[in-house]
Formats: C-alpha cells, structure tokens, sequence
C-alpha cells in the first residue's frame, strides 16, 4: 500500500484502500490560486501509484495551488475501464467537495502523464485547465499498435474497438467530444513509451474542430522526465497556466 509522505492529508473517496486523494495546502503567504490535481501514470497498472508525482508537488504548492495527487484502482488490483474512470470521477468531487484547505473554489487544472493523461483528457470537463503530458490520446490506435505492452486491451477488458465500440468512444479522447477547456499537451519527439504521432493526431484534429488545445514538443525529452521538476519544460508549462488561469486580484 502506499505510505503517504509527510504534510499531506489524506481523503477517502471509496471502501478500497486505494480510492484516497492526498492533499497538501498552498505554501502560506501566497495568493491562493486553485486546485492542481496531478494525475499518475503507469498505463493504468498496479506496481506503478502516486508516489510517482510526488517531486511535483513543492513546485505547485509554492506557486499558490492546494495540490491534490489521487489514487486510483488500476489492472491488477480492480481497476480496468470503466472503474479506472469512475475512480478519478470520485476523487475529483471528493476534491471539490472538501474545504479543508486554502485554494478550494478556484479554478481546477488536471495535470496528468502518460495513462494520467488520458484519465486527465477524459475528465476535463471537470477542469478549467488540463495539462497532458506525453497522454495516451487514442485507445482505438493505441489498441491496434499494441502500445505499453497490450495496455489498452488489459485496460478495456481484453475487449477489441470491433467487439465493443461503445466503450472505446467513451474511454478514448480522440474519440470523445473535444476538452472545452484550454489543454496543453507536452511531449517529446523522442518518447518510446508513448507515440508522439497520436499527440500530433489528437492536437491537429482538434484544432481543425476549434477546440483550444496546444501542443509543444521538446526535441529531446523522456517519457519519464516529463514529470521532473528539474526538467527544462516546465518554466513553460507554468508560465501558460498563469497566463491560462491567472490569480484573481
């Protein structure tokens, strides 16, 4: 089970062990900003938790976010779609039902990676702001390529795009509606995990639709270096959410 590092409250959402969010405050004294929920990766399997995002929460916290890092049931340990999904869909509420932390009624930005991503794509409805990085955008492809080792089937069941088509429009972005919110997505050009061609597909499609979504791509960027607080995209990424959701006067 994952042991939840120093500073951070713990909310349950659920009867599982892993339906928690942790939550840690705003660093004091600065304007308080919104709520930055940061969602892991690991296409969608158990080893891989929140912990993951960890090293990402100082640099949220000190620029004025609450911060939230939820888990979640993946493949191994009861998750698998649709439950992954209701999973996020309970946390988020639980999140929005909390006030137990400065931040709490200001805007929602989903940051999420790789699987993360996905799950931060298919809930942006719920966000003023998504930031994906490196995300899975299409399921229907990513089946077919067999991308993270067969993920995409584990996750929708073993279940082909032909034998359940339903459920591929509702679990995969690029076939969903478009985020109405401003996304911005980040990958790089050399990700091995992730294809960097179905980002350029989902952000190319969904700017022909009008959908505000961006994409930047760093010529030189690791899958797992994206969620490195150190790692030269990230004054960016930054600098588009103050300009995206600027802190209230």
């Amino acid at each position: 089970m994952l042991a939840h590092p120093a500073g951070c409250r713990v909310l349950r959402y659920g009867d599982d062990p892993q339906q928690v969010v942790e939550v840690w405050p705003a660093v004091p004294g600065k304007p308080a900003r919104g709520t930055a929920v940061l969602v892991h990766g690991g296409y969608w399997r158990t080893p891989w938790a929140a912990d993951l995002m960890h090293s990402l929460v100082p640099a949220f916290t000190g620029r004025g976010w609450r911060v939230a890092v939820p888990e979640y049931r993946r493949i191994g340990s009861g998750g698998g779609w649709p439950a992954t999904s209701d999973d996020v869909a309970a946390a988020l509420a639980a999140l929005d039902e909390d006030d137990g932390e400065r931040g709490r009624g200001g805007p929602v930005v989903l940051v999420g990676h790789s699987a993360g991503g996905h799950l931060a794509l298919v809930h942006a409805r719920a966000a003023d702001a998504v930031v994906a990085l490196a995300p899975v955008t299409d399921l229907v492809r990513g089946y077919a390529e067999g991308i993270g080792n067969g993920a995409v089937a584990e996750l929708m069941g073993g279940a082909s795009p032909q034998a359940d088509p339903a459920a591929y429009l509702a679990a995969s972005p690029r076939q969903r509606p478009w985020p109405a919110c401003p996304v911005l997505v980040v990958h790089g050009t050399d990700d091995a995990r992730v294809p960097v061609e179905h980002s350029r597909d989902y952000v190319a499609t969904a700017r022909s639709d009008g959908a505000p979504v961006e994409l930047v791509e760093p010529a030189s960027l690791d899958h797992m270096a994206l969620i490195d607080p150190a790692a030269p995209h990230w004054p960016a990424v930054h600098t588009w959410l103050a300009t995206t959701l600027p802190t209230p006067p």
